[in-house]
């Protein structure tokens, strides 16, 4: 993967848009965000339909892609927060007109449903984007107060380096580019433009609500096309509720990745902090990072 670019980063008093282009939200879980995000020092402005709700989805289709196309196009906007996940992105991902990111690069922020839309960015625009924590996580008490603050300092480009405690002991360094987000979008545009180009790469997998069997057959089909195959390394983070399905695995959800994953070689980090879980740390995709393990310390820092 080629050096993508990096956007500018923010700075006090710069423009904040929040959208919601997947599933909807309510009014009283962004505003308390909103206030959040001016104490931290930024002005905020709210797409036309962010609490507009049409079924599962925040409005149509048409709807969501004009705020996410007039955020986009706004060249005053330095940021754009989806304000939560759910399902939605990748039915517009490829209609947005990102043209104007060539003159007005800007960061977008999200998780979950929101890696359709970090994929797009890398891949298809050559830019680097945030996998953070979402407006509609910033007040709860499940989140841990990391969560927003990583964000906000990689934002303002002063991110901390993710340390936490791997799985396994190992002493290693590997370097490359950090790419992925959740396996099933991941595994869903597989063969589409997005689809990451992971050789010598990072790649960083999440998931939630999935089958034992679901995980190994996306795993199983993302090495069918190469994109297992030649990882500098691969650091699993969050995997929440993953269950028994119609087909009974008994494996724990390292044995189902080192099933796939284990034959090649490089190194493998579970328990990676980001993810559906509470302490869900920033971390930039599209751009270069190294790893280094010593025991079971591992540290993940960027170039």
């Amino acid at each position: 993967m080629k050096d993508l670019v990096i956007p500018p980063y923010l700075k006090e008093g710069d423009l904040i848009s929040i959208i919601t282009p997947a599933s909807h939200i309510e009014q009283d879980v962004v505003l308390p965000s909103v206030k959040k995000l001016q104490e931290s020092g930024f002005r905020v402005v709210l797409g036309e339909h962010v609490f507009t709700r049409r079924g599962p989805f925040a409005g149509t289709d048409d709807e969501r892609l004009l705020d996410i196309q007039r955020a986009t196009d706004n060249p005053e906007v330095k940021a754009v927060l989806c304000s939560r996940g759910g399902y939605g992105m990748s039915r517009i991902v490829d209609r947005i007109d990102f043209t104007s990111l060539r003159s007005h690069p800007k960061w977008y922020v999200g998780y979950s449903d929101i890696t359709s839309l970090h994929l797009w960015l890398n891949s298809v625009c050559g830019m680097v984007s945030l996998h953070a924590e979402m407006p509609l996580n910033y007040n709860s008490p499940d989140c841990s107060p990391r969560c927003y603050e990583t964000m906000v300092r990689a934002l303002k480009g002063d991110p901390e380096p993710v340390t936490w405690k791997a799985a396994r002991e190992a002493s290693f360094t590997a370097t490359g580019p950090v790419i992925g987000g959740n396996i099933s979008l991941i595994y869903s545009l597989n063969g589409t433009p997005a689809q990451p180009d992971t050789e010598g790469a990072i790649l960083f997998i999440e998931e939630i609500g999935e089958k034992f069997y679901h995980l190994d057959r996306m795993l199983t089909g993302m090495r069918m096309t190469g994109m297992m195959n030649n990882l500098a390394a691969l650091i699993v983070g969050g995997m929440e509720k993953i269950t028994e399905g119609e087909h009974v695995f008994n494996q724990t959800v390292e044995e189902v990745v080192m099933n796939v994953a284990g034959r090649f070689g490089y190194p493998v980090l579970f328990n990676f902090p980001a993810g559906h879980i509470s302490d869900n740390r920033a971390l930039y995709l599209g751009r270069a990072a190294q790893i280094r393990q010593s025991d079971r310390e591992a540290v993940l820092s960027w170039q």
